[in-house]
């Protein structure tokens, strides 16, 4: 892990396209501006963490509940 010191204002650069900037400190808590591209996926940690149990979750599905629930889908398109 790379730790950096920054003080307010100052930024950090990760590759040419992701800039990290110290926007305000408070007490205990920093606030950080994020600068990437939009197609870049940027998440807190405890988001980031549910989005992949729920994916981990959907993965484990079996071939039975997935066949059961395209026919309640079907059904629900013809009505």
């Amino acid at each position: 892990m790379l730790v950096l010191t920054r003080k307010l204002g100052e930024s950090i650069a990760i590759d040419d396209h992701i800039k990290i900037r110290v926007v305000q400190i408070k007490g205990k808590q920093v606030r950080l501006g994020i600068e990437a591209p939009k197609d870049t996926k940027i998440h807190r940690e405890e988001v980031y963490l549910a989005i992949q149990e729920q994916n981990q979750q959907s993965s484990q599905i079996s071939s039975d509940q997935t066949r059961n629930l395209s026919k309640i889908l079907k059904i629900k398109e013809n009505d």
